[in-house]
């Protein structure tokens, strides 16, 4: 097998699954293996037929450490406790690593920063094209609109998302803080309920809806005085998160240490 080998951790969940698919549908790519927590059913089974891409000899393994020094770059979309053990695992192992985990605290943040001091490691909250436009949109439109103009971000997600707000609505709110020139720990309004008194000037609120199978909506709404602007992304396929994913796997490969987005993959 010959090309860029990747590892993908957490390989029997939905992204995990085609995550492997899309690797070994890629040009230049080749499944090195997959892992699974000790003890989960999928550990030992072969990572293509769980893929649904056929059997190709490789089994599940359940030890992250193994697959990350037999990979060229490891993809992980798992959870955050896992993935900053595992940003610390590749950086001693000195491997690359592309993260799609959203939710992680403070610490497990810097974890992941820390990890980037020794490795290169691409770390964004949504790996679709569509929404990495839509940061720099956002950004624009509250440079140019400015704090006079109200700021709601709302998401939705399927009824499994335990994180809320997604982590990309809180990257759409950092956006609109950037272009604004504030910080948005500041800023930011996470809930509403009862007598909450009337709207902060230059608030961004949140607003997070969980039903059904949705695959993730934002939208980001600038209300002004007499007119409303609405910036919306719908992603109505995961599929999209596996193909920046395995992009941004392929570009970070030999890159210089450091904490990079899908900003620098893209090159927009």
């Amino acid at each position: 097998m010959a090309g860029t080998r990747m590892g993908v951790v957490g390989c029997g969940g939905r992204m995990g699954r085609m995550l492997v698919a899309e690797i070994a549908a890629t040009e230049g790519c080749s499944v090195t293996g997959g892992c699974a927590r000790p003890g989960s059913a999928h550990v030992n089974h072969d990572i293509g037929e769980l893929a649904g891409i056929g059997r190709t000899g490789i089994s599940v393994g359940d030890n992250a450490e193994k697959l990350i020094r037999d990979s060229d770059v490891v993809i992980d979309f798992t959870a955050p406790a896992a993935t900053a053990a595992n940003a610390a695992l590749a950086a001693r192992l000195g491997k690359a690593m592309v993260i799609g985990t959203t939710g992680l605290s403070p610490e497990q943040s810097e974890a992941v920063r820390q990890a980037a001091r020794n490795v290169a490691i691409v770390w964004a909250p949504n790996m679709s094209l569509g929404v990495n436009l839509l940061l720099g949109l956002v950004e624009e439109v509250a440079r140019r609109l400015g704090p006079d103009w109200d700021v709601e971000i709302m998401e939705m997600h399927h009824r499994g998302k335990v994180d809320a707000p997604s982590g990309t609505a809180l990257a759409l709110g950092r956006a609109v803080a950037q272009g604004r020139g504030a910080v948005f720990k500041e800023m930011q309004q996470r809930a509403r309920d009862g007598i909450t008194g009337p709207r902060r000037i230059g608030g961004i609120g949140f607003a997070s809806l969980r039903g059904g199978d949705a695959v993730g909506d934002h939208h980001v709404v600038f209300a002004g005085a007499g007119e409303r602007l609405e910036l919306t992304h719908r992603a109505t396929s995961r599929a999209v998160y596996a193909k920046g994913a395995v992009q941004a796997a392929r570009w970070v490969v030999g890159r210089p240490p450091g904490l990079y987005g899908l900003t620098e993959v893209l090159g927009l």
